[in-house]
């Protein structure tokens, strides 16, 4: 049974990045199933640290957009969702190509959501393993 509650398209997850960082860093929502969401982002000198490996910033950065975008189209209509915590471990340098992040729910309750992202390389290996909590917010009324 999938947890989305929007109305959800690859279309409507694209839209979502229109003039914003994930916009600039090329991060492209590629798939969805019932119960996750995925992306890639490139390994580019936009995404590079000094040293010419991707950023572990920027690896963040696509953890929490998959995991925050996915955790809006989760809720229903008034309700919104912003992160309130990530924690990332770095286990894989990249330094050319794209890398791949996968975002699941590990747990979608009234008030918060837990969601796990896994970024991999071009050859499946694993870059990145991240949990992100997230806080659901009531939208207010004008």
């Amino acid at each position: 049974m999938a947890i989305w509650k929007k109305d959800i398209s690859l279309e409507n997850l694209n839209k979502t990045s229109e003039d914003t960082m994930v916009e600039h860093l090329g991060i492209v929502f590629t798939a969805f199933d019932e119960k996750s969401i995925s992306g890639t982002m490139p390994v580019d000198k936009r995404t590079h640290q000094p040293l010419g490996l991707l950023h572990g910033g920027a690896s963040v950065v696509l953890a929490e957009t998959l995991g925050s975008v996915a955790a809006n189209f989760a809720v229903d209509e008034g309700k919104y969702c912003v992160g309130l915590d990530i924690n990332a471990n770095h286990v894989r340098a990249v330094r050319s190509g794209t890398v791949t992040g996968r975002a699941t729910a590990v747990h979608i309750g009234a008030t918060t959501h837990v969601w796990a992202i896994e970024i991999t390389d071009e050859r499946d290996r694993l870059v990145c393993t991240c949990r992100l909590t997230i806080a659901v917010l009531k939208k207010k009324r004008n």
